[in-house]
C-alpha cells in the first residue's frame, strides 16, 4: 500500500465520481479504476460499489478512508513542520471565503500574495460560512474566512476585522437627509442579502425584520440590490468596503446609520486547533492587512495569533 493509493482512494471518495477523482488526480479513469482494483485485491476486500449510478464507499471503505486522511494529514505535518523550522513560506495553501466577503479582498490579495510568495500554491474557494467550516473540519482547506459566529469544537476562531455597514436608499427616498435612522421607513421597501446583513450582535437587524413587510427580496450579490434599489425604490444596506465600487451618482444615495445602533459585520479567520504553519497564516494575515482599512482591523489580531501558537 503506497500514500499515492491513499489518495487515489479520498479523491474516489471525495467526487463519489471516478472520471471527476481521475481528472483531478491526473490519470486516466481506467488507471484509476485498476489501481483501486489492485489495492482492492491486495487488502482482500471491496473499498466501493459501483455501479451505472452511484460510487459509495463499502464498510471496509470507509474505515480505510478515515485512516487514509489521517495517514496523509500526518505526511503533511512532516512537511510543513520542516518548513517551519526552515523558517520557509512554502508548499500549497487552500483558502474558503464567504462569496460576501471575498469581492473586496480576493482581487487584490490573489495578486499581492504571488507576488510577494511565489514558492506557495495558492487556491481560493467561495462557500458559505458553514461550508467554510466543515471544509477545515475535513481538512479540504486550510484557512477559512467567513462572518464571524460561525462555531464548531476543533476550530479556532480568530477575529479578524468588523466593517461599518451604510443605508443605500432609492435616490426620490429621503434625499435631503444627512443620516438615516430605521425608524424613517417601512420594511416591505427593504431589500436584503441572506448571508452578509445578519448582524447577529445588532439591535438594528435586517435579519430580524425579514417577516415584516411584503416585498422583501433575498438577493444574491450587493451589487444586484443596489440594482433593485435604483429600478424598484426603497433600501437596502451596504458594507463600507463597497463603496469605491459606486458611481459618483449611486454615493449620493448612501446614508450612515444614525443611534446607538451596531451596524456592521464582523469576519473572522477560522483554522483548525491543531494548524501549525506559523508563518503561512502570518503571510495571508499580512497581506489582506494590508487590503483592508486599518480602523477596521481588530485590535487584537496580532496578540490573538501569537497567543493562539502559543499554547502548541
Amino acid at each position: 500500500m503506497t500514500l499515492q493509493q491513499l489518495k487515489y482512494v479520498i479523491a474516489i471518495d471525495r467526487y463519489r465520481n471516478f472520471a471527476k477523482a481521475a481528472a483531478e488526480l491526473d490519470v486516466t479513469q481506467p488507471t484509476l479504476s485498476a489501481l483501486l482494483l489492485k489495492l482492492e485485491n491486495e487488502l482482500g476486500v471491496r473499498l466501493f460499489e459501483r455501479s451505472n449510478k452511484c460510487v459509495r464507499p463499502t464498510s471496509f471503505g470507509k474505515t480505510v478512508i478515515r485512516q487514509a486522511e489521517q495517514i496523509l494529514s500526518q505526511t503533511e505535518l512532516i512537511s510543513e513542520t520542516i518548513a517551519e523550522q526552515k523558517k520557509e513560506v512554502s508548499g500549497s495553501l487552500s483558502i474558503g471565503i464567504g462569496p460576501s466577503i471575498a469581492p473586496y479582498l480576493m482581487p487584490w490579495f490573489i495578486k499581492k500574495y504571488t507576488d510577494s510568495y511565489p514558492d506557495v500554491k495558492l487556491t481560493v474557494n467561495e462557500m458559505r460560512g458553514d461550508m467554510v467550516i466543515e471544509s477545515l473540519r475535513l481538512e479540504k482547506i486550510d484557512v477559512g474566512i467567513a462572518i464571524s459566529g460561525n462555531t464548531a469544537q476543533e476550530i479556532m476562531e480568530i477575529p479578524f476585522y468588523c466593517e461599518p455597514f451604510h443605508v443605500y436608499v432609492a435616490k426620490d427616498c429621503l434625499l435631503k437627509m444627512p443620516k438615516f435612522n430605521p425608524a424613517d421607513l417601512l420594511h416591505e421597501k427593504m431589500w436584503i442579502m441572506k448571508e452578509s446583513q445578519c448582524m447577529r450582535e445588532s439591535a438594528f437587524s435586517f435579519c430580524k425584520k425579514r417577516s415584516i413587510g411584503r416585498h422583501i427580496y433575498e438577493a444574491g450579490s450587493i451589487e444586484t440590490l443596489i440594482r433593485i434599489v435604483d429600478i424598484n425604490g426603497g433600501f437596502t444596506i451596504i458594507p463600507e468596503m463597497h463603496l469605491p465600487f459606486l458611481t459618483d451618482a449611486q454615493r449620493e444615495n448612501v446614508r450612515p446609520i444614525e443611534g446607538e445602533y451596531v451596524s456592521q459585520r464582523c469576519v473572522t479567520i477560522y483554522v483548525r486547533k491543531d494548524f501549525i504553519r506559523y508563518r503561512m497564516l502570518k503571510s495571508v494575515i499580512e497581506i489582506m492587512s494590508s487590503i483592508i482599512p486599518r480602523k477596521m482591523i481588530d485590535i487584537g489580531l496580532h496578540d490573538n495569533i501569537a497567543l493562539f501558537f502559543k499554547k502548541k
